[in-house]
């Protein structure tokens, strides 16, 4: 049985239809005013976005720099020694910083923003043990985690929880990915033993312009919500914002996860107004595994999604995504891209990392059927009156 933290968590709600600055800053103050950091003059605030890559605010793909801007400007009126940090996943910081608004929107504000350059181990539990995380996060007084709400080949979603794998830098990424492989439950133990060896103060979502589809990359398509929301629990938050979205958080992977550790409320309380959000597209999380393990390649090759280009549309050979792929499993050709599906892991690393968005996740048919039948299957299961 899943363990469950005793205390209830408020997820704090507010509606902003843009990113208007003075409109964004006032909703932001209130936000952090109700669920209050422990700041503390003097103290070292790391304020962790989401910068997965160099984009303009309009592709929805990072966190809004009127968003990052706001929550500095409270902690620095606090008395806070603010680092604005990230490991991006493609690109060169200063090319964010600039496509992204930051430069602009931070300029003049006494604070530091860089990538996360030093690692320390900490032992984020069975089975990981002791990984290496970025010193920053782990030596911060206070950190503020600002995800963006967006969809997510892998995880479904990128909430709070998903967006503090940020803070395993550079390479290690993949690494990671390579070393859970096809399991989805193990890569959600690791993102929530993450999220627990930094405990975010607060986790601030930035879901005012988000991201459905093919996310969480330029696959994805910018949505408007109109949203922000806030929380001291990053589990909380992740799973009242699935629920905004008309999905039972246990649809989320890292819901369980969360569970198993002890890190979800007893009752979460939803306060301030409640934004309607209907038909909010997300990836299908396909099985990443069918039958026995001996036919484990076969089956794979012709039953499991997978990633491919999208219909119409030719490889622009720029190699980002064989670059980003940690199984080696894809080699760029002349206007076409070969994947090797027997090494794939199904992480879409470079559906996420593709800079053009011409990747997208593809089921095949023979494996929708079988989903669908599998669906039908636990429909008539869970009918009343059978066991």
């Amino acid at each position: 049985m899943a363990a469950i933290a005793t205390q209830a968590a408020q997820v704090f709600l507010e509606q902003v239809p843009d990113y208007e600055p003075a409109a964004v800053r006032a909703a932001v103050f209130r936000l952090l005013e109700q669920a209050p950091p422990p700041i503390r003059r003097g103290d070292r605030v790391l304020i962790k976005p989401n910068f997965l890559a160099p984009a303009s605010p309009r592709r929805a793909i990072t966190t809004h720099p009127q968003v990052v801007r706001a929550a500095a400007e409270w902690a620095l009126a606090r008395g806070g020694s603010v680092l604005v940090a990230d490991s991006p996943g493609t690109g060169s910081f200063e090319r964010l910083l600039r496509e992204g608004g930051y430069a602009a929107a931070l300029a003049g504000l006494p604070l530091a923003i860089r990538p996360f350059r030093d690692t320390a181990r900490v032992d984020i539990g069975p089975p990981f043990g002791a990984i290496a995380v970025a010193r920053e996060a782990l030596e911060a007084d206070v950190v503020l985690n600002l995800p963006k709400l967006k969809s997510h080949c892998m995880m479904l979603l990128t909430l709070g929880v998903k967006n503090l794998f940020g803070c395993i830098v550079g390479l290690a990424k993949p690494e990671w990915h390579l070393r859970c492989g096809i399991d989805r439950a193990s890569f959600a133990r690791l993102l929530v033993g993450v999220c627990d060896a930094v405990g975010p103060a607060v986790t601030l979502l930035d879901g005012i312009l988000a991201l459905e589809g093919d996310g969480p990359g330029k696959g994805g398509t910018p949505r408007p919500v109109g949203m922000l929301a806030a929380s001291a629990s990053a589990p909380a938050l992740d799973a009242a914002v699935c629920r905004l979205l008309g999905l039972r958080p246990e649809e989320l992977p890292t819901h369980a996860a969360a569970a198993e550790r002890g890190l979800l409320p007893a009752a979460i309380v939803l306060e301030g107004p409640r934004p309607q959000v209907a038909g909010f597209r997300l990836p299908v999380l396909a099985p990443l595994t069918f039958g026995p393990r001996r036919l484990e390649h076969l089956l794979r090759m012709h039953l499991v999604q997978r990633p491919a280009l999208k219909p119409g549309v030719s490889c622009a050979g720029c190699g980002e995504c064989a670059r980003a792929c940690p199984a080696a499993a894809i080699a760029p050709a002349r206007g076409r891209l070969d994947f090797d599906y027997r090494r794939c892991i199904r992480c879409y690393c470079c559906v996420e990392m593709c800079p053009h968005g011409l990747l997208r996740t593809a089921e095949t048919r023979p494996g929708r059927w079988l989903r669908r039948l599998a669906a039908l299957r636990d429909r008539i299961g869970r009918r009343p009156g059978r066991r």
